[in-house]
């Protein structure tokens, strides 16, 4: 069976050149009887056979440095033995050069030193020979054409290796920071996502059901009633759209500033949450069990989203009953309660509750972001998050429970891990 080799590559057309132009030159010094050697073994025109074997080395310089250095060193010798022309020899160096430039890293690494050790051979040779200090002229000239190529061409290499090295650095760099680029969109549409679905989808899921009621109903004292809550919802969920648009759209940093909601608003939101349930028999409660100091701002909007959502969902899913919000924090005791104990700082549960016995179907429509969010949220603060039914003394109950830690996750949050939430509790336009 026989195998076709793949062509060998073609000589660059620059090294074509500089071998042509040795040949010529070689020529020319030989019709002008142009010679270093005055009295060789080997007179004539032996001299333009070294002289074309080298010039056929400089063509292999970048395709073949390994030939190139061994036609090379025999051209050489051959010259020495001729009436010698200076062109063979700028060749011969130019070969060496060539070689650790553009040879394998073994011959690179090998050529260099071995020059060294031909010098100082041929330097010792001649002074044993000739017992001349002018001998030393030899050596010289000897590491001038081998040890001085050698040398320059491992410091070129070394610097192209180096800038090769810088680039690929500089690729990583790019390829990284477009990662980071990426990942931080990422999270920053998904913040936002969680935004605008716990301020606006409780409007909303309001509207939902209130429509609902004015199309079953006939009495139009009822139908008054529900429009005006439509009314009432729709213009603050479009005041919440406008907030955010604003926010994506802001660039500046002397934008007002507003507060971002926290756990002190859960009255005014229960108190809405009534307003809105009392016509599907839903009552609401708030327990609040916290001990301890304040709590860090990322906590109290987490929290607050948390029981936003959770009594959203309620509006739209949970069966006649109470809906009760209880929070417990320890007080920096080191016993929280779940898995997502913030440590020896302690951590904030939130639990809410809701009937779930069987009905038709909701009030309103779902899409699951809202529990997307909630746990999106918790898991940011380095605590856990659980929902579902759960039996209790009254019946079947959906249970929303999240553990926020207050310690260093919750810090890391507050210096910018919670997106754009200041440690203060404020945010500002743009800085989203």
């Amino acid at each position: 069976m026989s195998t076709t080799r793949p062509p060998s590559p073609r000589p660059p057309r620059e090294d074509l050149l500089i071998a042509a132009a040795g040949l010529v030159g070689g020529v020319a010094m030989w019709a002008l009887g142009l010679f270093n050697n005055p009295r060789p073994p080997l007179g004539g025109g032996w001299v333009l056979l070294p002289l074309a074997v080298m010039a056929l080395a400089e063509a292999l310089r970048r395709t073949a440095p390994s030939a190139a250095l061994a036609l090379g060193a025999v051209a050489l010798a051959g010259d020495l033995v001729t009436r010698s022309l200076l062109a063979t020899i700028v060749m011969f160096s130019d070969v060496v050069y060539a070689a650790v430039l553009y040879g394998g890293p073994r011959l690179s690494r090998a050529v260099p030193p071995a020059s060294a050790a031909l010098t100082a051979a041929v330097t010792v040779g001649t002074l044993t020979a000739v017992r001349d200090p002018q001998a030393l002229l030899v050596g010289f000239v000897c590491g001038l054409i081998t040890v001085g190529p050698a040398w320059t061409g491992v410091i070129v290499r070394d610097h192209r290796n180096a800038a090769a090295a810088e680039r690929l650095r500089a690729e990583q760099t790019a390829l990284l920071a477009e990662m980071d680029r990426v990942q931080a969109v990422t999270a920053e549409r998904s913040r936002v996502a969680r935004e605008l679905h716990d301020v606006v989808a409780g409007h909303l899921s309001a509207i939902a059901i209130h429509a609902t009621a004015a199309q079953s109903l006939d009495d139009r004292a009822a139908t008054g009633d529900a429009l005006a809550v439509i009314r009432e919802n729709s213009v603050q969920g479009l005041a919440e759209m406008r907030r955010l648009i604003g926010l994506l759209r802001t660039a500046g940093g002397d934008e007002e500033v507003f507060a971002a909601p926290t756990l002190d608003g859960l009255d005014a939101l229960l108190a809405h949450a009534r307003r809105h349930g009392a016509a599907g028999g839903l009552s609401f409660a708030l327990r609040d069990e916290r001990s301890g100091g304040p709590l860090p701002a990322p906590v109290e909007l987490a929290a607050y989203r948390i029981a936003q959502e959770s009594l959203t969902n309620a509006l739209k899913h949970a069966s006649p009953g109470e809906v009760t919000v209880v929070l417990t924090s320890p007080g920096g005791d080191g016993e929280g309660e779940g898995n997502g104990g913030g440590g020896g700082e302690g951590s904030l549960t939130i639990t809410v509750t809701s009937p779930c016995d069987r009905r038709p179907g909701p009030r309103a429509p779902g899409s699951g972001a809202g529990l997307v969010g909630m746990r999106e949220r918790a898991e940011l603060l380095g605590g856990a998050f659980v929902a579902g039914p759960v039996e209790a003394a009254g019946g079947t109950r959906w249970e929303v429970r999240a553990v926020l830690p207050l310690g260093e996750s919750a810090r890391n949050a507050a210096d910018g891990g919670s997106g754009g939430d200041g440690g203060d509790g404020t945010r500002r336009r743009g800085g989203a």
